[in-house]
């Protein structure tokens, strides 16, 4: 039963429609993708990114690169895997060498706006022109439909895009591509990449995220991932008196001790010495929260020092990060890491381009505050909206770790939305317990532009439910007489015992939730801090951003 009283925002309601943008120039291109298989709509089959009979078959990506001449030999890359933090890290590389001069391809996934953001290249860091993107397709296309008929229509939306990239980095002459791996790292399509090819290797960190495609456990999963590391390619562990070449793998961690050893066990098969970013003379720390033109930041110092076989040393302090919160100065302090390891190789990258491209560094959707105008557009004038992709335990935890030191006192409004694959209960319980939370609103959207991985809004209250009573946290929702009587009188900040109790409600439609949200948080919050957080996905995060800049 519908018990909202909806108010009807022209502008809002229609937005809301769509997750991706659709780019007029790009409609032929982007056709031919949705043609294609993709595992982002459709989700990934047991076991397809460990490096077994049941995986990805590297084969077909490489015969699709010696139809194009394989470009993935026309320049250097950095390839960076992990379960979280691989594309932050991307970008704060990238960053860093952009501004020291160098010409930089960039490719990551998912997108949030446009697919254009996948590839960057050049020197300011700009998405890929969709004229540039287009061209390429209809240069190449007849090749493209050759590979795609001779495999039998196996070829994958992920595969054409990712050697499209290649080609485009090629061709446009770049000095360093840095590339994240989609899934895994063995059977990965960007996983094409020579030794020879390979300025630098990185593994961010290793959780509990498509363990069924990746084996089904974490000691799988790090196997999967140790994929990337390639014979020839030296490993650098800071606890290893090991002779040390030219190449690195970088681990950003902390890592579990039985995963670490995973990595030091396959690192000794290939013959490969392993280098930590995390490494006992590692110091990072985040000394406090401020704002500049509306906008937190946060202020760090980080400091890398490594005296072992090798020496790479660098104190950077009072870095403003945009990207908030102790795992993005992770990331940060991990991309530092693989910037020393290149300049240590030979390559010319200053302090003050690692401090510079660090504070440079922002992405869409990460700790993202909307402004007051996009508030008021999404007919919330004055509200405080926060946007974030969450949909892990880990990074629910870290989403809940970063507004508590950003705004300590604030009480939330939790607007959800999440993809039929990931750990529900267990981003319930993070939030649960480590939230202030006046409401949450479990919603849906379509998740890389499909239905078939949404997570229905009344499964996702009954697993918010089950997480709070496992708790003992005390909720409302729509099986209590108590929350029926709230909403038809809309009284909720009346007196009593239901003023202490986190309202859970799943409605089906987006912009209502938002409303509504709202209008609890208001009344509960009066005079204290009100944040609304949209959470879940990157594809709830692109929904609302589409809706605004579309």
């Amino acid at each position: 039963m519908k018990i909202f009283r909806v108010v009807s925002h022209k502008r809002t309601l229609l937005g809301f429609k769509r997750s991706f943008s659709r780019e007029p120039e790009l409609k032929d291109f982007l056709n031919y993708l949705d043609n294609l298989k993709n595992y982002e709509k459709c989700g990934v089959p047991k076991d397809a990114g460990t490096d077994s009979s049941h995986g990805f078959d590297l084969g077909r990506m490489n015969r699709l690169m010696d139809r194009l001449g394989n470009p993935q030999t026309g320049f250097k890359a950095v390839h960076i895997a992990g379960t979280k933090g691989k594309g932050s890290t991307a970008a704060f590389l990238a960053n860093i060498l952009r501004t020291e001069g160098y010409a930089v391809g960039c490719y990551t996934s998912p997108h949030v706006r446009t697919i254009r953001e996948r590839i960057s290249l050049g020197k300011l860091g700009e998405p890929v022109s969709a004229k540039a993107l287009n061209c390429l397709f209809h240069r190449i296309k007849p090749i493209l439909d050759e590979a795609v008929a001779l495999e039998n229509g196996r070829l994958s939306h992920f595969e054409i895009l990712t050697a499209m990239a290649f080609k485009l980095f090629d061709q446009g002459n770049v000095d360093v591509a840095v590339i994240e791996a989609g899934l895994g790292g063995a059977r990965d399509a960007t996983n094409i990449i020579s030794s020879s090819g390979l300025a630098a290797a990185v593994i961010t960190t290793i959780g509990e995220e498509h363990m069924a495609a990746l084996g089904g456990s974490l000691e799988s999963i790090a196997m999967a991932k140790s994929g990337i590391i390639k014979h020839g390619c030296p490993v650098r562990w800071f606890s290893l008196h090991i002779y040390i070449t030219a190449l690195w793998l970088v681990l950003g961690g902390p890592f579990l001790p039985h995963i670490e050893h995973i990595f030091l066990d396959k690192a000794s098969s290939m013959c490969s010495p392993v280098v930590s970013a995390s490494g006992p003379g590692n110091r990072s720390a985040v000394k406090g929260v401020s704002k500049s033109n509306g906008k937190p930041f946060q202020s760090c110092d980080i400091v890398i020092e490594v005296e072992r076989d090798f020496k790479l040393f660098i104190e950077l302090f009072d870095v403003k990060l945009q990207m908030l919160g102790i795992h993005q100065l992770q990331n940060a302090a991990t991309a530092t890491c693989v910037a020393l390891c290149l300049r240590d190789k030979g390559w010319r990258i200053s302090d003050e381009s690692i401090h510079a491209g660090l504070e440079h560094t922002y992405l869409l959707g990460r700790s993202q505050f909307l402004t007051s105008t996009e508030a008021e557009t999404l007919g919330l004038p004055g509200a405080t909206i926060m946007l974030d992709g969450a949909h892990t335990k880990e990074s629910a935890k870290a989403l809940v770790d970063t507004i508590q030191m950003t705004f300590p006192e604030a009480r939330l409004a939790l607007i959800v939305a999440m993809a039929s694959d990931k750990d529900h209960m267990a981003f319930a319980r993070e939030f649960l317990s480590g939230g202030q939370l006046e409401a949450v609103f479990l919603t849906e959207v379509n998740i890389a532009g499909a239905k078939s991985r949404t997570t229905s809004a009344s499964m996702l209250r009954d697993c918010w439910i089950q997480a709070s009573k496992e708790l003992g946290i005390n909720t409302l929702h729509d099986g209590m007489e108590e929350y029926q009587k709230l909403f038809e009188n809309q009284s909720f900040c009346s007196a009593g015992e239901s003023k202490h109790k986190t309202i859970l409600a799943a409605e089906n439609s987006l912009p209502v939730s938002l409303r509504v949200g709202n209008q609890i948080l208001r009344a509960r919050t009066r005079d204290q801090t009100g944040i609304i957080v949209i959470t879940g996905s990157l594809h709830i995060v692109s929904t609302v951003l589409s809706s605004l800049h579309g």
